[in-house]
């Protein structure tokens, strides 16, 4: 967050450049540790650091009635048109992908659940008269995006006496990197890539730039 303290470093001059290589690296820590819970609150209310909401997740036609049956259209192998699968006694594993019968290929079946192109109605002969809507797993998830990426686990800190960071390492911060800035990249391994709205999830807002300011002023009252 070299910006935040470049602009700290402007408001009160040479406050904070007067200070000791440890007690620098002391008051860094608590603001890198501020300024990430203040992210995380932000991400968990679904809002850009400028107070706009982020843009809502495009929501897949929602599966029809028919517990215990699902029908849609998924990508033939040989590239052609989409092929019509009717399946039924089907169950979730490794993720999002569906396993069960598939009627019209008569045999067991497992089919990425990112791939579906359309779900259609569940033909009349192999409905479940009893049965209520197939329910999605993950909705909560879906419905508050980056729970997990806001975690303590995934969004890190670091500091040293010059300055400090907030965001994200390793192969997590190429996940965010595709939703901060709102580039193109794949859902799924075998999925196309699509272009992702710009969801910024790391920032400082003017009300995180004051407490930063204030938690300036307050270890210098205490010095």
């Amino acid at each position: 967050m070299t910006d935040d303290l470049a602009e700290i470093e402007r408001i009160a001059g040479g406050l904070l450049r007067s200070l000791s290589s440890g007690e620098r690296r002391t008051l860094m820590r608590k603001m890198a540790r501020a300024l990430a819970i203040s992210n995380r609150e932000r991400i968990s209310a679904q809002r850009q650091p400028d107070g706009t909401a982020f843009e809502a997740r495009k929501q897949k036609e929602p599966p029809v009635s028919g517990r215990g049956a699902a029908c849609f259209l998924y990508p033939s192998g040989g590239g052609g048109e989409p092929r019509r699968v009717i399946m039924k006694s089907f169950t979730w594993g490794n993720g999002r992908m569906m396993t069960g019968f598939d009627i019209e290929a008569g045999g067991i079946r497992s089919f990425e659940f990112d791939r579906i192109v359309k779900w259609l109605p569940v033909p009349e002969e192999h409905r479940n008269a009893g049965g209520g809507k197939l329910r999605r797993r993950g909705g909560l998830r879906r419905r508050a995006m980056f729970r997990r990426l806001a975690s303590s686990r995934f969004l890190k800190t670091g500091t040293d006496d010059q300055g400090f960071w907030v965001g994200f390492t390793g192969k997590v911060s190429q996940i965010a990197s595709v939703h901060h800035y709102g580039l193109r990249d794949k859902p799924s391994l075998r999925a196309k890539a699509v272009s992702y709205p710009r969801r910024e999830l790391i920032g400082a807002t003017p009300a995180d730039r004051d407490q930063l300011l204030d938690l300036l002023y307050s270890h210098l009252a205490t010095d």
